[in-house]
């Protein structure tokens, strides 16, 4: 490949990278997000996180030949980490809420 090759595919890839930034700050200005939809969506992602990794340790107890114990142990650890996170996450929404009605008005 010449430098004049490798210059028009960079310019590509640069194009490229400039309109999906576009479309994503466009997408993001467009969509009104409350927190609810946001905290909601979290939680259903971690009860996902959670069903899947009981799915997996299900699977590897009955001796399913798909199944290894490597990834049932990354699936029950990815599980942990994500409900460790929204524990973290509620402990500190629930401090904040503690902060702001003993302020004095």
């Amino acid at each position: 490949m010449s430098n004049t090759e490798i210059n028009r595919v960079l310019g590509q890839i640069r194009l490229m990278q400039d309109q999906v930034r576009d479309t994503t700050l466009k997408a993001r200005t467009d969509q009104v997000v409350d927190f609810g939809s946001v905290l909601r969506g979290a939680i259903d992602t971690v009860n996902n996180h959670q069903q899947y990794a009981a799915q997996m340790s299900r699977a590897f107890e009955r001796g399913d030949p798909g199944i290894n114990l490597s990834d049932v142990m990354i699936a029950g650890q990815k599980s942990g980490l994500a409900f460790q996170s929204m524990l973290q996450t509620r402990n500190k929404l629930v401090d904040a809420y503690k902060d702001v009605m003993n302020m004095s008005m």
